[in-house]
């Protein structure tokens, strides 16, 4: 049997006990919906260009994302012409368009060759008489006669319920039951577009409308509370199947829930596969974020430049002791090759110690002697702080001639 830390992943053993999962009902595979192309792009100052989009949705096919919603061709030429040759790759992955509940809007759509449309519509009362100016009856007029539409002419419609987790209910529900009758839909999502729920109601909501709904459903979920990738497990975990996720987790306001720690967390934490290649995400991460010119923070988890970073001399000594084990997921949860990194790094900064020293210092062949240990890491620390970073390997090196007396 292969020893924890010479895994690939440890995570904790809590995650599957059957105290902890026998509530939950997940799918044996989930499949994953991309919409960094069009609520990625919502993002206040970001825009993708078209030769951008094709090269992020051939991406997202090689990190294999099930369906890619590649924009909405109504939004302009350029997005319309984006669309179409996305649609046209030949790509593993299922080509969306996004839309209104208009049939000019499928007319676009079928324009541009795609298999499916996303097709939305305000479903809660308030919504609709504040920021819409509707009637409920508006409302379930467009969306019947345009879903009908979509399916009569081949598309495959996912049928989008904006605001559904602060709806009244009885509202929402006539609007999907209308639908479901008398328009059509082939999955249902359920959407938090404004990042408003708890967990604990997601899985409520997911778990109710599974029993009312008898197609398949996902989950659409913003992140205003921080919560958008709990919430689309916790969607899961109560029966959803499609999950609506971006790179980076970009997108309006606070934006969706990340492909990479959604995906990430749903197989080692929870169990449930999908066909998201993990080796294939950090350069996913990358590419998007050099095209949106939206910058992760190093701690950014699964694709943060900093995850596999250790500065704490505590830490460096454990790595100089896993590292000769070839244990490294003794003090991490998973194996920087798993998800694209090259590997562990060790800087030197305010917070190293001792064995920071050592550690370096074998790594640069370069043999430090015991006495000389402390002087050096005083000044690696003093010239840190005035610094307000980490040092290069040049100026360690500067730091241990000038303790020894020579010129730097």
């Amino acid at each position: 049997m292969t020893e924890p830390g010479k895994r690939d992943v440890f995570i904790s053993y809590y995650n599957f006990l059957d105290d902890v999962i026998r509530e939950f009902k997940p799918p044996k595979k989930v499949k994953f919906h991309d919409v960094t192309l069009r609520d990625g792009e919502q993002q206040a100052g970001v825009t993708f260009n078209a030769d951008e989009k094709v090269r992020i949705a051939q991406l997202l096919d090689e990190a294999g994302v099930d369906r890619i919603e590649a924009g909405m061709p109504a939004v302009s030429k350029s997005d319309f012409e984006a669309v179409k040759r996305i649609a046209r790759l030949g790509l593993q992955a299922d080509v969306f368009s996004f839309a209104r509940c208009l049939r000019r809007d499928v007319d676009l759509a079928l324009q541009c060759d795609v298999s499916g449309v996303v097709m939305e519509i305000p479903s809660s009362d308030h919504l609709l008489k504040y920021a819409y100016e509707w009637s409920e009856e508006r409302a379930v007029e467009l969306a019947v006669d345009a879903t009908k539409y979509a399916h009569e002419h081949g598309l495959y419609v996912t049928f989008f319920t904006i605001d559904f987790t602060r709806a009244n209910f009885d509202v929402a529900w006539r609007l999907v039951d209308s639908v479901a009758k008398d328009g059509h839909m082939d999955s249902l999502v359920l959407v938090d577009t404004f990042g408003a729920s708890s967990p604990h109601a997601i899985a409520y909501i997911a778990s109710k409308m599974k029993e009312l709904v008898g197609k398949p459903l996902e989950i659409h979920t913003h992140n205003d509370f921080g919560l958008a990738v709990a919430n689309a497990i916790s969607a899961v975990l109560n029966g959803v199947e499609i999950v609506h996720v971006s790179v980076n987790g970009i997108g309006e306001r606070t934006g969706n829930a990340s492909l990479e720690q959604t995906a990430m967390a749903l197989k080692y934490l929870y169990g449930v596969d999908s066909n998201i290649r993990f080796e294939k995400l950090r350069r996913l991460s990358k590419e998007v974020e050099e095209f949106s010119r939206v910058k992760l923070p190093p701690q950014a988890p699964v694709v943060g430049d900093g995850i596999f970073t250790i500065e704490s001399g505590i830490i460096a000594g454990w790595w100089a002791n896993v590292e000769r084990l070839g244990m490294t997921t003794e003090i991490f949860p998973f194996s920087p090759k798993l998800v694209g990194h090259e590997g562990v790094n060790v800087i030197l900064g305010k917070k190293s110690g001792r064995d920071s020293i050592i550690y370096k210092a074998k790594k640069l062949n370069l043999d430090i002697k015991e006495e000389e240990i402390d002087a050096i890491l005083g000044q690696v620390k003093e010239e840190a702080i005035l610094k307000k970073r980490p040092l290069t390997d040049r100026e360690f090196l500067e730091i241990v001639e000038r303790v020894r007396g020579k010129k730097t």
